[in-house]
């Protein structure tokens, strides 16, 4: 589809919104309402894993029909990344607050997104139904975190709703298209399609799907999108309910089925209406990775003094894999790092075992994806550390527990004073009673001991027996003189020095 700027066709676009807020705050569950579909009753422990993105219509005051898109951003931490390319496409953001808890930590994460990308945005305060709910005391929180609401010294819009009963979500709606009038924002639709893959994952019956918003311009049947070094004919396309669409302009969210590969999730993507243009895109791309290529291994290469573990990771969906990658670089320590040799889309099969069979140290990590019985085998016979979740935070927690095992020790002997032998009253074997002064310090029974004879350390000894003035001690401080059995193989002598020290593991 050739840019002609003399066929340009300018028309308002429709907003596209980002929910954001803290985990279990109500934003699946505003969605919900809105798109009166349930999408929470399939996430694992109560957490939205991957980012949607849904197209709703609303009648406005004029009783105009407006269309409005919506993306869905998992709340959890770890898909911080995803959070930030959701607030990257979007025109206005809605952040939403728990008028139970009031602001929290991801709260202010979110809100720390939405300013570096300059976004217009509205505070939903949410569950206002349930017992707790207290709005007004919510209010009183955003203000002593800078953030200013209508009516409380600031200009931010505000709207109180319960996802359950509906009440103030169509006021929601209103401020939404009422922030996107003033934005006045046209695009030419005769334009080439150009927007960014949202999700991807490889479908056993479709083949690869990835989910994809428009923001400039108009996709059509026939078209060819290119994402990175992916590229996929538009012979199927999806509109977010899977119904199949031959056009689609822009703030669309729309399914491409058909790809060459996995798009990762994140990537712009543009339309081309000819193959030669759609195959250049990609080599200038395949370029650039290899570049990026190189400056990854070098940084794995400069790491010499770590411990490096092989990390091969299957997902479920590509952005599942982003968020993964994002937590990895949490738990890394100065002495352990993780190098993803292999990371992929679908269930973990004998492509992955191989990939991970090249070193006795791999590890293999999946989430939401199973095994395949050949995996399976090849696994336990080449014992390789595998292990799949279905909530990213349990995954992360079992990659940390490897850390901890994997992390060099370092025995850090500390001194804790020292003693001149005097006389040497016995040697029975391996035990001598020996008599002394301790110089500085302390000796205790049971204290491990140098033995220096000039300077030099001969060997080790323990302490077994302490007296002081011929009365049975525990310890004995400095300046003191002592009678002492000490078990060591090494034959002391007077004038030697014993050192007790303590062995601290780092």
């Amino acid at each position: 589809m050739p840019t002609n700027t003399s066929n340009q066709k300018l028309i308002p676009r429709p907003p596209i919104v980002v929910v954001m807020g803290h985990i279990d705050h109500g934003k699946s569950t505003l969605l919900e309402y809105i798109r009166k579909t349930n999408i929470t009753d399939a996430e694992a422990g109560g957490i939205t894993q991957h980012v949607g993105a849904y197209e709703v219509s609303h009648e406005d005051d004029e009783g105009k029909e407006r269309k409005i898109t919506f993306i869905d951003t998992p709340g959890h931490e770890a898909f911080g990344a995803i959070r930030s390319r959701g607030a990257n496409l979007a025109d206005v953001a809605i952040l939403v607050v728990s008028a139970e808890e009031g602001v929290k930590p991801q709260t202010i994460e979110a809100l720390r997104y939405i300013k570096e990308e300059s976004l217009p945005y509205i505070v939903a305060i949410t569950k206002i139904d349930k017992p707790e709910a207290n709005v007004e005391k919510v209010k009183q929180s955003l203000l002593e975190n800078e953030i200013y609401l209508e009516g409380w010294g600031g200009e931010i819009p505000n709207v109180a709703i319960s996802s359950k009963t509906g009440e103030g979500i169509t006021e929601l709606l209103e401020v939404i298209t009422l922030l996107s009038d003033l934005n006045d924002q046209k695009e030419d639709s005769n334009a080439p399609a150009e927007g960014f893959i949202i999700e991807s994952h490889l479908d056993k019956k479709k083949g690869i799907v990835a989910t994809l918003i428009i923001t400039k311009g108009t996709l059509t049947i026939k078209d060819i999108v290119v994402a990175g070094k992916t590229i996929s004919p538009v012979r199927i396309m999806e509109n977010h309910k899977g119904e199949g669409i031959t056009e689609a302009t822009f703030s669309t969210p729309v399914r491409i089925i058909g790809w060459s590969e996995i798009p990762a999730a994140g990537l712009p993507f543009k339309g081309y209406d000819n193959k030669k243009d759609a195959e250049a895109a990609i080599s200038a791309s395949a370029s650039d990775d290899s570049s990026e290529n190189e400056k990854d291994v070098h940084q794995i290469r400069s790491g010499a003094n770590r411990v490096v573990i092989p990390l091969v990771i299957k997902v479920d969906v590509w952005g599942s894999a982003e968020a993964l990658e994002h937590e990895l670089k949490k738990i890394e320590t100065e002495k352990v790092v993780f190098n993803i040799i292999h990371k992929g889309v679908g269930d973990i099969n004998e492509s992955d075992v191989k990939a991970a069979s090249g070193s006795s140290d791999s590890v293999i990590a999946g989430f939401n994806v199973k095994i395949d019985s050949r995996a399976a085998a090849m696994i336990d016979r080449l014992k390789i550390e595998t292990s799949t979740f279905d909530i990213i935070y349990k995954l992360t927690e079992w990659l940390s527990e490897m850390i901890n095992q994997r992390t060099p020790t370092e025995k850090v002997e500390t001194p804790k004073g020292t003693a001149k032998i005097m006389r040497i009253f016995s040697v029975v074997k391996d035990r001598q009673i020996i008599g002394g002064k301790v110089n500085d310090g302390s000796l205790s029974i049971g204290d491990t001991v140098k033995i220096v004879r000039r300077e030099n350390e001969i060997g080790k000894g323990t302490v077994k027996e302490l007296q002081q003035q011929k009365v049975k001690a525990k310890e004995v401080s400095s300046g003191n003189e002592f009678g002492a059995m000490v078990e060591s193989r090494v034959v002391l002598a007077a004038g030697d020095h014993i050192i007790p020290f303590t062995i601290t593991v780092k």
